[in-house]
């Protein structure tokens, strides 16, 4: 058992909280046993699996410890001050992984004709990206597109505001003009978000392939990203607000493409609408 909140060990694995050191170990933390739990459902490769006996007292925690070990993985068995030193949460669950990154390459990239992709550029807001994240996951959306200078998708911030969506998205970082020779090379059809465009994004029909091109939360797209859009849509607004926070806006675009490719069950024959 690790006692010493200054074994290097300890000290590496709390350098994780900064994003430098995540982009040069390619690792990145996670604890909770939610978050573990769907880590090692999703067959990520974990580098070590950290637990606190003391803390630990959830049987579901303790089996994932059990079969972790049975596999043949890295536990690190600590006291309860190495495991407060290197939680952020106010009531540690006594579970926590070190976890490699996975990255998907652009290029090798072809979406298949029913995949929905996001694409967001310069994404300021590491909670704001683990949102949407986590709504992608819902709403079946194959992955997110990361342009340019991006937050970090393994940051703390987003890795919990992800509720475990991060390790089911594909995450690609490319620049804007990659992204533009992508879409050019494979015909792909990006749609773009914004107040100026003159399509209600509710009455528009998506097609089947497509990304979805969000701006950022200062300055929205930018003319260089219309010059790639095939087309573009506006949510409405009514009241005073001038603008959606970009989780939300990215919420409703997804959902609209959602809801318009479920068949409606009171169309079927013998089915009443309620």
């Amino acid at each position: 058992m690790i006692t010493s909140p200054s074994n290097p060990t300890i000290k590496q694995i709390r350098k994780l909280r900064e994003r430098k050191e995540r982009q040069r170990s390619g690792l990145f933390f996670v604890e909770g046993l939610r978050i573990v739990g769907e880590a090692l459902a999703s067959n990520w490769s974990i580098e070590y699996l950290i637990y606190c006996p003391s803390l630990l007292n959830s049987l579901f925690g303790l089996q994932l410890v059990e079969k972790f070990q049975a596999n043949g993985g890295n536990i690190l068995s600590v006291s309860e001050e190495v495991f407060v030193s290197i939680s952020s949460k106010d009531g540690p669950q006594g579970i926590a992984a070190v976890i490699h990154q996975q990255w998907v390459d652009l290029d090798k990239t072809v979406p298949r004709e029913d995949e929905i992709w996001v694409a967001l550029d310069s994404i300021a807001d590491p909670g704001n990206l683990g949102t949407i994240l986590r709504t992608n996951d819902a709403a079946g959306v194959k992955g997110v597109i990361l342009l340019d200078q991006c937050t970090d998708p393994y940051d703390p911030a987003s890795i919990r505001a992800s509720m475990g969506a991060v390790f089911n998205q594909a995450l690609i970082r490319a620049t804007f003009q990659q992204f533009a020779f992508w879409k050019r090379n494979h015909s792909i059809p990006v749609i773009g978000t914004s107040d100026r465009a003159n399509q209600d994004y509710h009455f528009f029909e998506y097609p089947q392939r497509l990304v979805l091109l969000m701006g950022s939360e200062r300055q929205g797209l930018q003319e260089k990203h219309f010059a790639i859009c095939d087309e573009s849509v506006a949510i409405p607004m009514r009241g005073k607000s001038d603008s959606l926070n970009l989780a939300i806006a990215t919420a409703l675009c997804v959902y609209e493409i959602f809801n318009q490719r479920r068949e409606n069950p009171y169309k079927r024959e013998g089915v009443e609408n309620p």
